[in-house]
C-alpha cells in the first residue's frame, strides 16, 4: 500500500498522533515491492497454504483473544470498543461503546475478558511516571464493563499467568505492571526497554516481553526475580526496523511474534528467530484458537492495523 493511501486509511480519530508514528515507521521500512526483511524459514514450517482472511473490523485491531467456545474478541484502537466475532466469516458485534479498550485483551478461566486502556501517545509516554490507566473486566455476552484494576501505565500488552496474575506493558516506557489475583497492583514490577507484546510461560515461571525498537528482541523475566530480566533472543541486524509487536505461545510453549514492518510472523526455535509466514504487513497481534468450533484449537490467527483477521496455516499446530 502506498504511504499516502495508508495514512488516509489509518490516521483518523483522537489517537492519530500515536498512530502516525507507528504507521510512518512501518511504512518507510517497507519498500513498494516485496518484504523488506526475510528471516530464515522455520525448519518445521515448509511453505503451505496462503493466509486466508476470515474477518474484517472497521478499525485498527490492536489485540485479539479466543475463548473456550471458539469466539474471538478484539480491541479497536481508534474507537476504544471491544468486538466479538462468533466464528470465521461472521460479522463483528460491538460489545461495548468507547470504553478506552485500545490495548491488549485476554480471556480468564471463567470466560470474562480483561482489557487494557491508555494505549495512546499521552498515557504511553507518561505511564511510567503517572500510572493512571485501568484494566477493565468485560462480560463476553452482555458487554458489561467494570474496573478490574487501576493505577497502571498506559496498557499495551496484557498477559495472564496460570495462577491468575496479570502482567501489562507500556510501550512508551520501560515498566512492566503486575496485578495479583487478590488485587494488589504494582505498576513497576519489572523493567524492559520499549516493552510491547507479553506472554507467560506455561508453568508461570517466566514472563516473556518483546522489545520493539532500538534493538528488537525478546526478554525473559523470572517471575520470582523481576529485577533481573534476561535478553533471550535478538533480531538480526537487518531486522532492526522490523517493529515486532504482539506475542503469543504455541502448544509447545514456543513464542510467536507479529511484526509491523517486516510483515512476518516469527517463532523462537533453538534460541533464534525464524519465520512461519510473510507478507502480512502492519500486523499487531496473533492468537491461537480454542475449542472445537468457530476459531478452533490449533489454528493461528493474525490481526492488524488494516482491521483484517487472517487464518495463518503456516503457524497451525499439527496433530499430536
Amino acid at each position: 500500500m502506498r504511504l499516502d493511501r495508508m495514512l488516509r486509511t489509518v490516521l483518523r480519530g483522537p489517537r492519530a498522533g500515536w498512530a502516525a508514528a507507528a504507521v510512518l515507521a512501518a511504512a518507510t521500512a517497507v519498500p513498494a515491492a516485496g518484504p523488506a526483511y526475510a528471516a530464515e524459514r522455520c525448519a518445521a514450517g515448509a511453505p503451505g497454504a496462503a493466509p486466508v482472511q476470515v474477518a474484517q473490523l472497521p478499525d485498527w485491531v490492536e489485540s485479539i483473544a479466543v475463548d473456550g467456545r471458539g469466539r474471538m474478541f478484539a480491541t479497536a484502537y481508534f474507537s476504544g470498543r471491544v468486538y466479538r466475532i462468533d466464528a470465521p466469516g461472521s460479522a463483528p458485534v460491538a460489545l461495548t461503546g468507547d470504553v478506552g479498550a485500545n490495548g491488549g485483551i485476554v480471556v480468564r478461566d471463567d470466560g470474562q475478558l480483561l482489557v487494557g486502556t491508555g494505549n495512546d501517545l499521552a498515557h504511553s509516554l507518561t505511564g511510567d511516571l503517572f500510572p493512571t490507566s485501568r484494566l477493565l473486566r468485560v462480560d463476553p455476552d452482555s458487554g458489561a464493563v467494570s474496573t478490574y484494576a487501576s493505577g497502571l501505565g498506559g496498557i499495551d500488552g496484557v498477559a495472564l499467568a496460570p495462577d491468575g496474575t496479570v502482567y501489562t506493558t507500556t510501550l512508551g516506557g520501560r515498566n512492566i505492571g503486575r496485578v495479583t489475583p487478590d488485587g494488589r497492583v504494582d505498576p513497576a514490577w519489572a523493567r524492559v526497554p520499549q516493552p510491547n507484546g507479553i506472554a507467560v510461560s506455561p508453568d508461570g515461571g517466566e514472563v516473556y516481553v518483546v522489545q520493539t525498537t532500538v534493538a528488537p528482541g525478546l526478554y525473559r523475566i523470572p517471575a520470582g526475580d523481576p529485577a533481573h530480566p534476561r535478553l533471550w533472543v535478538s533480531a538480526g541486524v537487518f531486522d532492526a526496523l522490523a517493529l515486532p509487536d504482539g506475542l503469543t505461545l504455541d502448544g509447545r510453549g514456543r513464542p510467536l511474534i507479529a511484526t509491523h514492518a517486516a510483515g512476518e510472523i516469527w517463532r523462537v526455535e533453538d534460541g533464534r528467530l525464524c519465520s512461519v509466514e510473510s507478507g502480512l504487513h502492519l500486523s499487531t497481534q496473533i492468537a491461537y484458537g480454542h475449542g472445537d468450533r468457530g476459531f478452533s484449537a490449533g489454528r493461528l490467527y493474525r490481526a492488524g492495523v488494516d482491521g483484517k483477521v487472517y487464518e495463518v496455516p503456516g503457524g497451525a499446530e499439527t496433530a499430536g
